[in-house]
């Protein structure tokens, strides 16, 4: 397949059409699908404002509205991108056409499409190279008469240009290197420059300088304050040219920076590295070296803010990675502000987990309470000479002829009406424990306080628990007893009164020994299920539906398996009203001691199987809900850094306009400032603005 456009080289013969070859190449691509010429036109027609004889056509201030990035998280301001219009006018007159916006984009397709636009730039007369004078003519004119001179005569140009017809020309791919180098080659000649002794050093001011040239729109309002800062790396108050070459080289890999950053903090047990952490990484993260001690001790010095020798999280290295980053407010303004309304906020927090809490538990139980009843009627005891039920498909058989599907949610009532604080209490004191606990920087708790966190919350739910256990127990257990007793069904109410107060709470220390184990292994596995097996925040990355049930669902297996069947059977057995021929327990222990002598050791894990079939499904669509109800405006998480690397991705074609204007920016950031005041040399006098 042919090249879209064709490649030149300082060797190539060229003659004076080869603009016009080129773009008629572009117009006449019939590769370009339908629903992407519509997309443009759309663009287009949208932002196009001029009309000249009947004809739209886009002026700079709207060209930029065209083709900038939405949201662009860099410094680079969205006047700037006018910059690029001198490219997309071929015709010189001030005006983008939809031949030219189509000749545009089409280019933007391209894979080198940023390293194209910036060769057109400099290619001023459109003949497929680049002379000397006309690249020496178009960086003098985007630079300012103060900035650093630089010698276009040096040995390095001359590598780089070649021979032809008696002047030195630049091809396309000759011209992609000398761009690429030519950072580093501007380094050299300032530092050469500001030398004045040879001595090998400058001073704080004139490093600033330089780096404010060739890099200042790579850099936050915070990191540049700082980089003075840098002369205190060594002794003397001066920086080195090696000091200037390996800040150089930091921020020519940022994306490999920031790359091992995210992943080095993500693996820390803490959520924190050091210089030997960043280094170890690189070193796996590629097959060479990457950075050098000297490169890792410059980034630590500016995300440490000169304490170049702690541990640093994440959220440290934001000023570094990203070039909008702005300093937080002064923590006497946030206490002035949050001090006032912590109680309101505290309330509504709780309040609002309350209700939510309420809403997923309700849902989560409705789903699973067959399945719930079948578990209950399983672990009943059983009367001597008579066995109720084979096995669990048993159960659901005889509770659906004895008092059809209505008999599967019989008790539902009280557990609806009882699971709005439980959960409210359960979820809120997990959180609450949990955020006391966190690292407010890293958003890490230490596995210890995971534990007592959930531990915490299912010992505080037992309040509300035990009373809704052993009334929904009873009731669901009447079914039966009026089929063999011929008893009549009798209400929570009377259940209630029948039980006291104290009776309410019987067999509370089983459920103390199912509740607290259950949830310190819960919310333990669904945590690190979220954050080590679905990857939960990293590189900004959340959870989706399917993600977070699985989770949920899964978490909710080993809890059960592990810490519930034995408690739960015993407190079943304590909370069941005995009948005649049954056995009576004193308390937990005479409950243990009975059930394995008289049935063995495999009926404390009676329902086993069904106890997890029901809690995972349970636990996840609850767990579920809650993630996605519970999530108000004032919840307070862990900074997130954000930068180009984790924000939504962009149209490619503008994301190549933005490297593009990037590529000409690392020649000197006065190329888009320049750009932002041009102005259209003619306009025709019969046009007129539409709105």
């Amino acid at each position: 397949m042919l090249p879209l456009l064709p490649t030149v080289h300082c060797d190539t013969q060229v003659n004076s059409s080869f603009a016009g070859s080129a773009l008629k190449t572009v117009r006449n691509v019939v590769a370009t699908p339908e629903s992407e010429l519509k997309r443009w036109r759309r663009v287009f027609d949208a932002n196009a404002k001029v009309v000249v004889n009947g004809e739209k056509y886009l002026d700079p201030e709207n060209f930029v509205n065209a083709i900038a990035p939405r949201g662009d998280l860099s410094k680079i301001g969205r006047a700037q991108f006018a910059i690029l219009f001198r490219v997309a006018d071929t015709s010189k007159r001030g005006l983008v056409s939809w031949d030219d916006f189509t000749v545009f984009e089409t280019i933007l397709k391209r894979p080198d499409a940023d390293y194209w636009i910036a060769f057109q730039y400099f290619d001023v007369d459109n003949s497929g190279t680049i002379s000397l004078e006309e690249f020496k003519n178009v960086f003098t004119a985007n630079v300012s008469s103060s900035a650093i001179p630089f010698d276009f005569d040096c040995d390095w140009v001359k590598l780089y240009l070649g021979k032809k017809n008696g002047t030195r020309v630049l091809g396309y791919n000759e011209f992609t290197q000398l761009m690429k180098g030519l950072q580093g080659e501007r380094v050299r000649q300032a530092f050469q420059y500001l030398d004045t002794d040879q001595d090998g050093f400058i001073k704080p001011d004139q490093f600033k300088q330089i780096i404010l040239e060739i890099a200042g729109h790579k850099l936050s309002d915070a990191v540049v304050e700082r980089l003075p800062t840098l002369c205190t790396l060594t002794p003397g108050g001066r920086i080195s040219y090696s000091e200037v070459v390996a800040f150089h080289n930091v921020f020519r890999e940022m994306d490999m920076v920031e790359r091992i950053i995210r992943e080095a903090t993500a693996k820390s047990k803490d959520g924190r590295i050091d210089q030997s952490d960043f280094l170890n990484h690189a070193s796996i993260s590629s097959r060479y070296s990457l950075f050098t001690p000297m490169e890792a001790s410059i980034i630590f010095h500016f995300a440490g803010r000169g304490s170049a020798e702690r541990r640093l999280a994440l959220v440290d290295f934001a000023q570094l990675l990203d070039p909008r980053w702005k300093a937080p407010h002064e923590e006497t303004e946030v206490k002035s502000v949050s001090t006032g309304m912590s109680f309101l906020n505290g309330f509504l927090q709780s309040a609002y987990n309350f209700v939510q809490g309420g809403f997923a538990g309700a849902f989560g139980a409705t789903i699973v309470y067959p399945i719930d009843m079948g578990v209950m009627q399983n672990q009943r005891s059983t009367v001597v000479g008579q066995m109720l039920y084979k096995n669990s498909l048993d159960c659901a058989r005889k509770i659906f002829r004895n008092e059809g599907f209505a008999g599967f949610y019989r008790g539902l009532g009280p557990q609806l009406i009882g699971v709005a604080p439980e959960k409210a209490i359960k979820l809120t004191v997990n959180d609450l424990v949990r955020g006391r606990a966190m690292d407010p920087e890293t958003g890490r708790i230490k596995l210890i306080w995971e534990l007592v966190a959930g531990g915490t919350a299912g010992g505080c739910q037992v309040v509300f628990t035990n009373p809704l256990e052993i009334v929904k127990i009873r009731l669901q257990v009447q079914g039966e007893t009026a089929r063999v007793e011929g008893a009549a069904p009798k209400g929570a109410v009377h259940i209630v009164r029948q039980l006291g107060v104290l009776g309410l709470y019987r067999g509370a220390s089983a459920c103390l020994l199912r509740d607290i184990p259950f949830s310190a292994i819960y919310f333990s596995v669904y945590s690190h299920l979220k954050k080590d097996v679905f990857h939960e925040g990293y590189n900004g990355k959340q959870l989706g539906f399917l993600e977070t049930l699985s989770a949920a669902a899964i978490a909710g297996m080993p809890a059960a398996y592990l810490t519930t069947p034995a408690a739960d059977v015993v407190k079943t057995r304590l909370q069941v009203e005995a009948r005649k021929g049954q056995s009576h327990y004193k308390g937990l222990t005479d409950a243990f001691v009975k059930i394995y002598h008289e049935e063995g050791f495999k009926a404390l894990f009676k329902g086993g199987p069904a106890r997890v079939v029901r809690s995972s499904p349970q636990f996840g669509f609850t767990l579920l809900a809650y993630e996605y109800l519970h999530k108000y405006p004032w919840e307070e998480k862990p900074p997130q850094v954000q930068t180009a690397l984790t924000s939504r991705q962009d149209d490619i074609s503008r994301i190549r306009a933005r490297n593009a204007l990037k590529i000409l920016l690392d020649v000197h950031g006065d190329f888009g400032r320049r750009a932002a005041k041009f102005t259209p040399p003619f306009a025709p006098a019969v046009s007129e603005k539409q709105a």
